[in-house]
């Protein structure tokens, strides 16, 4: 319930919630009251590191919660990385925390609620990123919660003595803080939309599929990222790298030992070849058997989570925004025939489906040919059997930013519709990524469209069926902006290649020549293992 402070002129001005383990105090910005750096969980250090997140102790009095909280340790972007994405470091151990803006804090409002959960590939980023401000959220009726969670090694390492997905455990914790104690901010438990970005929308896919997250959402929106699971075994060699490199057992209490600094100097130099296009050892979430028990793709095209209304999509040219920086797009290009047989072992295809695109885009270089083929792979195809399964009873909404940034080359990247989303277009932390002169109708239309489906489950075009509408934001027109507009298929032709090859309709080993190896046959894995190791040692694979 909110109650104002009364020991001191300015306190009046400021409002106070009581949460289930003690006030906090915020602050009015612009009518908005925002509280920021709320414990959902005690500190994951000492004795709890590397261990599920534990209820925080309570506390007397009134907690401050004027700024923003501690961040999960992460390592830093790469200096090419750092120029396009704002990452700040606030210090402290009570790093599992959150924020919460709204514009109305008290019981009674039952407003709608989101809660955004972060990307930076499960080992970067924060809730404190300027872009992810909840004011735009808040002004337009809904209560905004956005969250930390442990990253890396400490949230997504795998080991024997100590159960998986912390980080993914992090998250759980804090809905179950948002169901428990959002209404006395106005929010209204019963209707609570999460959304999240590449790595955000990945844990959301895993949340979906988890029998312990029901009922603690009822909406979700996935931007740029798929329901999956990482192979336990890749996620178990980056932790055996780092243990090598330290010379320590791969266990959570020899890590838990190790010094914070030189944990995440290991983390990263071990990760540093890794790369979302070509893939290598990483951290990811992995089925469990408890939070996460199966594969979620699989569970969800199976009948998990059928009335969760589904908002699904991604932007034009993801891959630039890993392909640009530092090069390496020409890079690629030059590589040719060795970058599009690592891209064939990313996608585990034969050459049928390269084929294909370049007869859909035969104006097309090597390196968007590439960057189009692992995206459609690893993001479009999932995300089209999501929105297909025929299990769905809830609608599900398909969008595309196709926006290209004012930085150049970046073109419509990875990353690049969030400050639309947030309508933080404004602020110098989006200007990074898109540039100057961002153009504020895109992001009314896109914000608005979110704000629609938290409020009511439709943001304003059709819902998924047979024909496949498509919402297109930006992406026409000399300028790049033109007026959102519903394409049905736009991306069915590209498709309908995986879908060929999954089912052996296209280069079936029937009708292939006996010269020509199988997709699974040793041969073709020998040679395109040794395609991926030369595109690695070029430089063209290395992670932010």
């Amino acid at each position: 319930m909110a109650v104002r402070a009364e020991d001191s002129e300015s306190q009046t001005k400021d409002p106070v919630v009581a949460t289930p383990y003690g006030a906090v105090r915020g602050r009015y910005e612009n009518g908005i009251a925002v509280f920021r750096g709320i414990p959902y969980a005690a500190p994951p250090f000492g004795p709890r590191r590397f261990r599920p997140p534990e209820s925080p102790d309570p506390w007397e009095g009134v907690r401050d919660a004027g700024a923003f909280g501690p961040t999960p340790p992460k390592p830093p972007y790469s200096e090419a990385f750092a120029r396009l994405l704002a990452d700040p470091v606030v210090p402290g151990d009570d790093c599992l925390n959150l924020n919460v803006w709204t514009p109305e804090p008290g019981p009674g409002a039952r407003l709608p609620v989101m809660v955004w959960i972060h990307g930076g590939a499960l080992t970067r980023g924060s809730s404190a990123v300027p872009v992810y401000n909840g004011r735009s959220f808040a002004r337009d009726g809904v209560v905004l919660v956005s969250i930390n969670y442990r990253l890396g090694v400490e949230g997504y390492g795998l080991f024997p003595d100590t159960p998986a997905n912390p980080g993914l455990r992090d998250q759980l914790a804090a809905l179950e803080w948002v169901r428990d104690a959002i209404a006395r901010f106005g929010g209204d438990p019963d209707r609570v939309t999460v959304f999240g970005e590449s790595a955000g929308a990945i844990s959301i896919g895993s949340l979906l599929a988890s029998p312990r997250a029901a009922g603690l959402f009822h909406r979700a929106v996935l931007q740029s990222g798929p329901p999956e699971a990482s192979d336990r075994d890749k996620v178990r060699r980056m932790v055996r790298r780092m243990a090598t490199r330290m010379k320590i057992p791969a266990t959570a209490e020899a890590f838990a030992a190790v010094d914070r600094d030189l944990l995440l100097r290991t983390q990263a130099d071990v990760g540093k070849l890794s790369s979302p296009v070509l893939g290598g050892p990483a951290f990811g979430i992995v089925v469990d058997g408890d939070l996460v028990p199966r594969e979620p793709l699989e569970a969800l095209v199976e009948g998990a989570a059928p009335d969760v209304d589904l908002l699904l999509g991604w932007t034009s040219e993801e891959y630039r925004l890993w392909l640009v920086p530092g090069g390496l797009l020409e890079r690629v290009d030059r590589l040719g025939p060795v970058a599009l047989a690592g891209a064939m072992a990313r996608c585990h295809c034969g050459h049928e489906v390269p084929r294909g695109y370049r007869a859909i885009h035969p104006d097309l270089g090597t390196a968007d040919l590439v960057g189009q083929m692992v995206t459609d792979h690893l993001l479009r195809v999932p995300l089209h059997r999501l929105a297909d399964a025929p299990t769905r009873q809830s609608p599900s909404y398909v969008y595309e930013f196709a926006w290209p940034s004012n930085v150049p080359d970046l073109g419509a990247c990875h990353a690049l519709e969030l400050g639309f989303v947030f309508d933080t277009a404004d602020v110098p932390e989006s200007a990074k990524l898109a540039g100057p002169g961002a153009p504020q109708e895109l992001a009314d239309a896109m914000h608005s469209a979110w704000v629609r489906f938290a409020v009511d489950g439709d943001p304003g075009w059709a819902a998924w069926d047979a024909s496949h509408p498509v919402r297109v934001f930006g992406g026409t027109g000399g300028t790049g902006i033109g007026e959102p507009r519903t394409v049905h298929g736009p991306r069915d032709r590209e498709l309908a290649l995986w879908d060929a090859e999954s089912t052996g309709s296209v280069g079936s080993p029937e009708s292939r020549p006996a010269s020509r190896p199988a997709a699974d046959s040793p041969a073709r894995n020998r040679a395109s293992l040794s395609a991926v190791r030369r595109f690695r040692r070029s430089g063209g694979a290395r992670r932010p």
